[in-house]
């Protein structure tokens, strides 16, 4: 039996911010399934999430408690319950998203607000809101990714505007009448819930502090340990700027990144990175190219006059070499059968593309496929004990998502 997560979502509607329970797409019994939190025909809003945890923990009756991974979700309260950026959703704000150009953060967020919007649509039979996807089959061309809008498909973007400007206001009036179903909670079990959530928030910044610290560690070690690296007397080491190498779907490319204050950066814009098919084609497209988010570095005129000085070659050092190579077949074989430190090492190039671009791409994938988080933490050895059981066809399909994820954002010059 497939399962998809439970995720919490917080919709930012006319009347207000408001959370809910979403249960992506899932398979169950030869059908597909998916469902928000609720029960019969009514969706449940809550005004908070502390409302919202409320509400689980009072144990009423509601559809999600059928739903396969329900128990999984419960064991991890209140943790589960707190809403990340990637599950935030401003239905209000559509509109001008669509207003702007077709970048990665442009057409990613009008891709996750209107499969959102279909979902709530679907689930609460909002007649408006059907209707409008229904007739306008334009709306499905944001899952292309933002290369689809490129040259004459810009036409489609303007197209996928002028949809949600005829239809959005009553679409997002459907949405307001919502929270009106909610039940009523008890404010002393709302106020209760409420700590508990902070509680649980401030462990998790800790967490997330010490895997920083220890990422920083590592780091170090690994400058400790080439200090005798002839690659540190390249002008790329003495820039702070690495060519890397990618092999991925068949292909091997090539690009750049460094570091600043510990964040990534690409060679590459508003979350699209540039990509070459041979370092030579690297090095000759920066003298003739200019606007990327490289260019303002202080120490990129260090790589601009080796390049004009024919001195520049873009040579890879082996710890920036990054290969996908069966990595989805071996996961569906098992975590016997998985290099863990090959997948150690993807699993960084495809977290740091998301930090860089400013997204959540990658956690996105994960809180909809819980099965693909715990296989990682346990070969990425993040305290997850428990062995993983079969079958993997899920974490497998899950994995490729996040291949198809990174290699969305690439650019390729030939």
């Amino acid at each position: 039996m497939a399962t998809q997560g439970i995720v919490p979502v917080e919709l930012e509607l006319t009347q207000g911010t408001f959370y809910t329970l979403w249960a992506p797409t899932w398979r169950e019994g030869g059908a597909e399934w998916q469902a928000l939190l609720g029960h019969g025909d009514k969706v449940y809003l809550f005004d908070s999430a502390a409302a919202l945890l409320a509400f689980v923990q009072s144990e009423q009756e509601h559809d999600l408690i059928r739903h396969p991974a329900w128990g999984r979700f419960v064991q991890a309260l209140p943790e589960s319950i707190v809403t990340a950026p990637r599950d935030k959703y401003d239905m209000v704000g559509l509109p001008e998203v669509l207003a702007g150009s077709p970048d990665y953060g442009n057409v990613t967020t009008a891709d996750k607000t209107l499969a959102m919007a279909r979902s709530i649509g679907a689930i609460a039979e909002l007649s408006p809101v059907n209707r409008m996807f229904a007739s306008n089959s334009i709306l499905a061309a944001t899952q292309n990714g933002p290369e689809h809008f490129r040259g004459s498909g810009l036409v489609q973007w303007s197209a996928v505007g002028r949809v949600i400007l005829a239809n959005w206001d009553a679409c997002v009036d459907a949405f307001d009448e919502l929270p009106g179903a909610a039940p009523h909670i008890d404010a002393a079990a709302v106020s209760e819930a409420g700590a508990l959530l902070e509680q649980a928030a401030k462990a998790a910044e800790e967490r997330r502090a010490a895997e920083e610290k220890k990422k920083a560690e590592r780091a170090q070690e690994a400058k400790d340990a080439a200090a005798a690296d002839p690659y540190d007397s390249t002008v790329w080491a003495q820039a702070g700027i690495d060519p890397i190498k990618i092999s991925i779907s068949g292909r091997t490319l090539y690009t750049l990144r460094c570091y600043m204050g510990g964040r990534p950066l690409f060679l590459g814009h508003a979350g699209e990175i540039h990509t070459f098919s041979q370092p030579r084609t690297l090095v000759r497209w920066l003298l003739e190219n200019k606007t990327h988010d490289l260019a303002s570095l202080i120490t990129w005129d260090d790589i601009i006059t080796a390049a004009n000085a024919g001195e520049l070659e873009a040579v890879v050092h082996e710890d920036n070499e990054y290969s996908f190579a069966g990595i989805a077949a071996d996961i569906k074989a098992g975590p016997n059968h998985v290099d863990a430190q090959q997948l150690s090492r993807a699993y960084e190039l495809l977290a740091d593309a998301a930090d860089w671009a400013g997204d959540d791409a990658v956690n996105e994938v994960l809180a909809g496929n819980q099965q693909l988080q715990w296989l990682l933490n346990y070969l990425l050895d993040t305290g997850e004990q428990s062995e993983p059981v079969p079958p993997f066809e899920e974490e497998a399909a899950g994995w490729e998502q996040l291949e198809k994820g990174l290699t969305e954002r690439f650019t390729t010059k030939i």
